[in-house]
């Protein structure tokens, strides 16, 4: 597809990408950490304060009853800690999701190839069809457990159906019947502060909290029918209008 087709593809979505940047601006966001003693952080959806401990010897963290022990040295700058944390998190989603992942297979009767947990600024999860490969926003390391086995859910389903249609929701529905209301209580969620590098969000960071199949959308807009399977699931967004599945 040539880059005119894609343009006016863009350009005649322009008034819903500056309504979902309007709804973006207006959702709730965490402060800024500045990763100080007593500062909050979250751990699945529970509150705890941070307690800084200057030693010299390896970083690490530690989670106790009420707070969040991050051992650094004493020269140790705020990206340092930060870095610190942010990979304890990342380890901790990941033993948490590899017990879902082995659970769920079976039950959906897919296999996930591989999955990788990263940070994400704009997704909560994506999943290639053609790969079997998914990947996980390191956030969700701090929201309630349920969310994170609802966007595994979500993206192991996409293995068995790459669209959002009125199969994925039947699908859906049979596995996770609560997962509607999972999406709509994980948006309401305060989202991660996040600097962007060009200020406001430009037309191509826009978050979407549904995860349209946007490269299927631009060949279909091109008068192409090629599919191109890939999911994201994205941030905090309006509720998607899914398809209703058939009734029994």
């Amino acid at each position: 597809m040539d880059n005119d087709t894609i343009r006016v593809f863009a350009l005649s979505k322009l008034g819903w990408i500056r309504r979902q940047q309007n709804k973006l601006r207006g959702q709730e966001r965490e402060t800024p950490r500045e990763y100080l003693d007593r500062e909050s952080h979250y751990v699945w959806g529970k509150r705890y304060l941070l307690e800084i401990l200057e030693k010299e010897a390896a970083a690490s963290v530690t989670l106790t009853h009420h707070s969040l022990l991050l051992q650094v040295r004493p020269a140790a700058s705020v990206e340092k800690r930060e870095a610190v944390l942010e990979a304890w998190y990342r380890e901790t989603l990941r033993a948490a999701a590899i017990p879902l992942i082995a659970r769920w297979e079976p039950i959906l009767g897919v296999k996930v190839e591989k999955f990788f947990v990263q940070k994400m600024r704009t997704k909560w999860g994506s999943c290639s069809h053609a790969s079997g490969h998914i990947r996980l926003n390191t956030d969700l390391a701090k929201k309630p457990p349920e969310f994170l086995d609802y966007i595994l859910v979500h993206e192991m389903v996409h293995l068995l159906e790459p669209t959002h249609n009125v199969r994925f929701v039947a699908l859906m529905d049979r596995f996770l019947p609560r997962w509607q209301s999972y999406r709509s209580e994980l948006n309401r969620l305060p989202v991660k502060h996040e600097v962007w590098a060009h200020g406001p969000l430009t037309n191509l960071e826009t978050p979407q909290t549904h995860c349209p199949q946007d490269s299927t959308r631009m060949h279909k807009a091109a008068g192409q029918l090629k599919h191109i399977p890939a999911c994201s699931c994205r941030l905090h967004v309006e509720t998607e209008r899914y398809p209703q599945a058939p009734t029994a």
